[in-house]
């Protein structure tokens, strides 16, 4: 008998439910703590012993035991990874390879999926639908098919049981978290850790995801060199996205090619960051070198649109604020901007350690020339000395609160820069950033991101 000829399921009461996804978030945390939880403690030990360099073999093993987790917890070790000194380099390099770990879910789950969100004769609603996996991440996996007009899809089908692994995954991330907060006190990483819980919890509705690609859609409607996906809405569900297949190369595939045409696939890809961000205050906040693709025409392909993050106005005129107080040496006017997103407590040195990192971040706006994001650094290196030493400050000074929006703010601007980086590209940067924030006005910046949200139908609320 085939899955599609089995009767269906008896109905399951709510206790019922509850007790499956109370017996699977036990199974979760039974999985990540046998693979994750000697690992972790060799490597915890080593750094409370001051053995800063936890050596390679342990980072390998880690990559080993989070590749065969699909889910949040190998999500927020990519992300992790970007972040720089949050874990050794080692750990960095290797966890930044997760991405292309997760082993793809067979023929006979895709069938039982695509039943439960399609219906008995789902098959008959496309024109063919192939049955290996295009491309597996941790949250779900993209297969390759065609409509009944002929025009080619990407189907991006969620893995079972995700919100069991969402619960229990942040569970543990909550007590990772919370023994760091003992270990280092420079940094106080409460609202991370909700950011990290909100934004996860986001990327598990597909139709939320399908509402910021109309939104980003609507948003670049005007600029032929951005290509977003067009949702098949008739073909997606809270837990299935249907779109249409944009055709492209991977970026990393550019290295080699001619500064100019590397140049502007660069400019192209600063205007797709920044421009949504000054203008209608959202950003596209997952930087993996997988979620945008190159056409032949050096356009852009930007793809998964799970982590989006919506920003109010006067974050976004914060950012404003900084960079004119970076640019004119003015401590009070960066005082007043950090004190706008809620940093508390703020004296002169703590001001001044803060303005490092910030300089870090918009040097290549502040400087009016043509350069590379960053001259001589490796992109693996990218921020490491930064951040290191404006850790070791704020351990003297801490315990710093960032603001939540931080979290995805930095993440998306260091994957930003190492875009740049493996891209090689040299760039007037200060010119391009002053375009995008040129008579900016937070105002009218709230009217054009409530038309816009609301024009999409985005949920402001998970």
């Amino acid at each position: 008998m085939s899955d599609d000829d089995r009767p269906p399921r008896s109905v399951k009461s709510p206790r019922d439910r509850e007790a499956n996804r109370f017996g699977r978030r036990v199974q979760r945390y039974a999985q990540v703590g046998a693979g994750v939880g000697g690992i972790a403690a060799r490597a915890a030990g080593a750094r409370l012993f001051g053995l800063d360099q936890v050596d390679g073999r342990t980072a390998r093993e880690l990559k080993a035991a989070l590749g065969g987790l699909k889910g949040p917890i190998m999500k927020v070790a990519q992300m992790i990874a970007t972040v720089p000194e949050m874990v050794p380099a080692e750990f960095a390099s290797e966890l930044s390879e997760l991405q292309s770990a997760a082993p793809p879910m067979g023929w006979p789950f895709v069938k039982r999926r695509m039943r439960a969100e399609l219906g008995p004769n789902w098959e008959k609603r496309f024109g063919s639908f192939e049955r290996d996996a295009a491309a597996a991440a941790s949250l779900g996996q993209v297969h390759r098919a065609t409509s009944l007009q002929d025009e080619a899809l990407a189907v991006k089908l969620q893995y079972p049981d995700m919100q069991s692994a969402v619960d229990a995954d942040l569970k543990q991330l909550s007590l990772i978290f919370s023994i760091h907060r003992r270990m280092d006190r420079a940094i106080d990483t409460s609202e991370i850790h909700a950011e990290i819980g909100e934004r996860l919890r986001e990327e598990l509705d597909y139709l939320r995801e399908a509402a910021h690609m109309r939104l980003y859609a609507n948003i670049f409607s005007d600029d032929s060199r951005i290509a977003v996906p067009r949702v098949f809405e008739e073909l997606t569900t809270k837990r299935l996205l249907t779109m249409s297949w944009l055709a492209g190369e991977p970026i990393l595939s550019f290295r080699e090619h001619p500064l100019e045409e590397r140049n502007s696939i660069a400019e192209t890809m600063f205007a797709a960051w920044w421009m949504p961000f000054s203008r209608y205050g959202v950003i596209h906040g997952d930087p993996h070198l997988g979620n945008y693709s190159v056409r032949s025409d050096l356009g852009i392909n930007l793809l998964d649109y799970g982590c989006i993050r919506i920003f109010p106005p006067s974050f976004v005129a914060g950012v404003v604020e900084l960079y004119r107080a970076l640019e004119t040496d003015d401590r009070d006017r960066a005082a007043a901007a950090y004190e706008n997103w809620g940093f508390r407590n703020l004296s002169a040195e703590l001001i001044d350690t803060l303005n490092v990192w910030a300089r870090f971040i918009y040097a290549p706006m502040l400087d009016d020339r043509v350069r590379s994001v960053a001259d001589g650094i490796k992109p693996g290196e990218y921020g490491r000395k930064e951040a290191f030493g404006v850790h070791k400050r704020l351990r003297e000074l801490g315990p710093v609160t960032p603001p939540r929006e931080f979290v995805f703010m930095d993440r998306a601007a260091i994957g930003l820069g190492s875009v740049f980086l493996h891209l090689g590209a040299e760039l007037n940067f200060h010119r391009l950033f002053n375009e995008t924030i040129e008579a900016f006005d937070a105002g009218k910046l709230d009217k054009r991101q409530s038309a816009a949200l609301k024009k999409a139908e985005v949920p402001l609320a998970a």
